[in-house]
């Protein structure tokens, strides 16, 4: 069941393709857990050079698209949501334990650690067909939008 299509998500997250990592929110639990998925094609970008011949999703773009499934259930939070901008302020634990391959559905599952007003830490998750691909615990700052 979808609760957020890419549509809406787009009006929560500030990413755009081809960085918008996420296709749609399966579960959502507010500020405790929330389920994305993202449909991993050949269509990719990042498969040109990553690697040719032998496809593989780089690791940090899993953790990326676990970080903006967490930023969907932060910003949502916000009534100002559109003067907001999620930024990376720690990466702990990460292990990778599986390639993630044109073709695969990848999981991404975030559970709340803490989440306040600015400081955000959640614990990842990102699986395919049951198996863990990627695990890590994720801190982030949500500022305000810089202005030029």
């Amino acid at each position: 069941m979808t609760i957020l299509d890419i549509i809406q998500i787009q009006e929560i997250l500030p990413h755009r393709p081809p960085f918008l990592l996420v296709d749609k929110i399966i579960e959502l639990e507010p500020r405790v857990r929330i389920v994305g998925i993202k449909q991993v094609t050949m269509n990719e970008p990042y498969f040109v050079g990553h690697f040719p011949g032998a496809p593989v999703m780089p690791g940090v773009l899993q953790i990326e698209a676990l970080a903006q499934v967490g930023a969907i259930l932060a910003l949502r939070e916000f009534e100002d949501r559109d003067t907001k901008i999620p930024y990376f302020t720690g990466i702990d634990g990460a292990k990778f334990r599986r390639p993630v391959m044109p073709g695969d559905t990848l999981r991404l599952e975030v559970d709340v650690l803490r989440i306040g007003t600015k400081i955000q830490r959640m614990r990842g998750v990102a699986s395919v067909d049951g198996e863990i691909a990627t695990e890590t615990e994720i801190t982030s700052v949500i500022a305000d939008r810089p202005t030029r």
